[in-house]
């Protein structure tokens, strides 16, 4: 039987849906445990990254990165070439993703809808060094499904026909869950902006 090669460079993560990915692809269902591994190497970093935002914890991400791939491995041939690999690989992520917070309760909160929109500027007021904090706390209050929306267009470069693959909904739905996610990020942002400038005025009174 004639050996095949293995491909002397491995495919990147941010371009991993080429014909060297869907030849290691065959090589798994062959069950190649070296070409698993390369497929484990160029996605499982994008995996974790996009459980973190569902399970909000490092241990939680760790865990769905590991079904993830032992669904990749035990079912490698039932991809069926009607979406990008990786995003068959995040559809996966996203049930073992709701699998556990299924199995630990996790409540997501969300904002109020309430809270009034205008056009100034977020970070004006915010420093640099607090500026990461803020957005990672601003994110935290966003819905799950919100909050992976953002994650999959701003983070994966998904485009919307791929997030509705990946959340199983409607194109339309994620378009709403996109708009929705930014009114309410920006809101969440204006919020804590007027709570920096408050500070800093009772704190210049105060000098």
């Amino acid at each position: 039987m004639k050996e095949v090669a293995i491909p002397e460079r491995e495919p990147r993560s941010g371009n991993f849906d080429g014909p060297a990915s869907a030849f290691l692809l065959g090589r798994v269902v062959a069950r190649d445990e070296q070409a698993f591994a390369m497929i484990h190497r160029a996605l499982g970093r994008r995996v974790y990254a996009y459980a973190l935002r569902l399970v909000r914890s490092h241990e939680e991400a760790e865990e769905v990165v590991s079904d993830t791939m032992f669904e990749v491995w035990k079912n490698a041939h039932r991809f069926d070439g009607r979406s990008r690999f990786s995003t068959w690989v995040l559809g996966i992520a996203r049930h073992r993703a709701l699998d556990r917070l299924r199995a630990i309760n996790a409540a997501n909160v969300a904002l109020d809808d309430s809270i009034p929109s205008d056009e100034v500027a977020a970070f004006d007021m915010i420093d640099a060094t607090e500026r990461f904090e803020v957005v990672r706390d601003c994110l935290d209050r966003l819905s799950g499904v919100h909050r992976e929306c953002l994650h999959l267009v701003f983070n994966e470069g998904a485009s919307l026909a791929d997030v509705a693959t990946v959340q199983g909904c409607p194109l339309n739905t994620v378009k709403t869950r996109l708009f929705h996610a930014r009114q309410k990020l920006r809101a969440c942002l204006r919020v804590l902006r007027r709570t920096e400038v408050s500070l800093r005025e009772q704190t210049a009174r105060r000098a």
